[in-house]
């Protein structure tokens, strides 16, 4: 019986998830950016904005949220990885941004607040977030399906994070809001929301 269910196993090379991950990952990270380019475009004012510190600290923090979240779920993929550090390091670069979004604040004049805060895009900028993560929330999940994660429902919410990370870094190419306290207030809203959508669908889709 043993020799009958082993006759047809093949070694699996040694960095098979990464390729994968690589593979799922980065042509579903470039339909995101072609998604954006073709229905928004790259801002009109990108080549000044590049020289402001606001643009980059921006960047980064959707950028970082999207790394840890990734590397998490890379050792979730397997059934004795677990979630590691994840939520302090993702904790850590939340208060890093709200520090920032105060220091903001504190040397800008109150009738910039609401600017600050709210911008003329809060309404519609998590709901973009969330379009543009979903082709790198499907990749991730095909990713995932060929894994054997074993907490499905953590598994997706990670997973979910690290695509509404990059879905609201796409998005940061384009978003002409210069408010830290708007990053991190509705820039989080949609990396939530993919979340969520990946802790809902984690126990069906990533089912094996």
């Amino acid at each position: 019986m043993i020799d009958d269910l082993v006759r047809d196993l093949r070694p699996v090379p040694r960095h098979a998830l990464r390729y994968r991950f690589l593979l799922g990952i980065l042509p579903a990270l470039a339909v995101s950016l072609l998604l954006m380019l073709a229905i928004l475009g790259v801002r009109s004012d990108t080549p000044e904005a590049l020289m402001l510190p606001v643009f980059w600290i921006k960047s980064a923090y959707n950028a970082l949220i999207a790394l840890v979240a990734l590397w998490t779920t890379y050792h979730l993929a397997r059934p004795d990885g677990g979630e590691g550090g994840f939520f302090k390091t993702g904790a850590a670069i939340v208060l890093a941004m709200a520090i920032a979004a105060t220091i903001q604040l504190a040397t800008s004049p109150p009738e910039a607040y609401e600017q600050l805060i709210l911008g003329s895009s809060a309404l519609h900028c998590p709901f973009l977030i969330f379009a543009f993560a979903l082709p790198v929330f499907a990749g991730i999940s095909w990713v995932l399906r060929k894994g054997a994660p074993a907490n499905l429902r953590l598994t997706g919410f990670i997973a979910g994070i690290a695509a509404g990370a990059a879905g609201a870094w796409v998005y940061s190419w384009f978003c002409t809001e210069n408010g830290m306290p708007f990053v991190l207030i509705w820039y989080s809203v949609g990396i939530l929301l993919v979340g969520a959508l990946g802790a809902l669908a984690g126990p069906r889709l990533l089912r094996w």
